[in-house]
């Protein structure tokens, strides 16, 4: 999809610069370039000196097309499986008499926990993240350790990018502390993971 979103921009440009671009190897944009050519997709002209000039054809324009929107779909999909899933979450730490967390990680994962926290009724205390920079991040305080945090409040996990690092992590530094995760995330809690 981004191959074909950057043909269709029309500009001059190498498989290098595209390579760079796209964080993908040279070798995998000229097959890429080569899978689009040979289905209609894409069409190269030579330009001196021996260079190629590539561009969208009226097929690859309804790829694309189609790409982003399958694209826009799975990502609406994965936002509701993952809010149901931290609603879900959210109501059964309520039931066990937890109404306030702390969120461990930072990304998207935590924009839509801050959603479900609200529709919920759970308060978010803060953000653990080690890595941030910043102080706040959607109104919460960015926590660099739990100091002061009472132990009964559990850590929910949402760090999309190693989601089970972050348990891990927090399980290694906060053993006695309750981490709760959705099921989506697949976390395993064994201990024994990797041994």
């Amino acid at each position: 999809m981004d191959l074909l979103a950057t043909l269709e921009r029309g500009e001059a440009i190498t498989q290098l610069v595209l390579s760079k671009r796209l964080s993908v190897s040279v070798g995998l944009i000229n097959a890429l370039l080569k899978r689009a050519a040979k289905k209609g997709q894409a069409k190269a002209r030579a330009v001196p000196p021996r260079r190629w000039a590539y561009y969208l054809t009226p097929k690859g324009f309804t790829e694309k097309s189609r790409l982003v929107a399958t694209y826009l779909d799975s990502s609406l999909a994965f936002f509701r499986e993952a809010r149901a899933g931290y609603v879900r979450l959210f109501a059964h730490l309520q039931t066990s008499g937890a109404c306030r967390i702390v969120l461990v990680g930072g990304g998207e994962l935590s924009e839509i926990a801050i959603l479900a926290a609200r529709e919920a009724g759970v308060e978010i205390i803060g953000l653990l993240d080690y890595r941030s920079n910043s102080e706040y991040v959607h109104g919460l305080p960015i926590l660099r350790h739990l100091c002061g945090i009472d132990a009964m409040i559990p850590l929910v996990i949402t760090d999309s990018r190693s989601p089970q690092g972050a348990y891990d992590e927090v399980r290694a530094q906060y053993e006695t502390r309750r981490i709760e995760a959705p099921s989506f995330l697949r976390i395993s809690i064994n201990p024994l993971r990797g041994a």
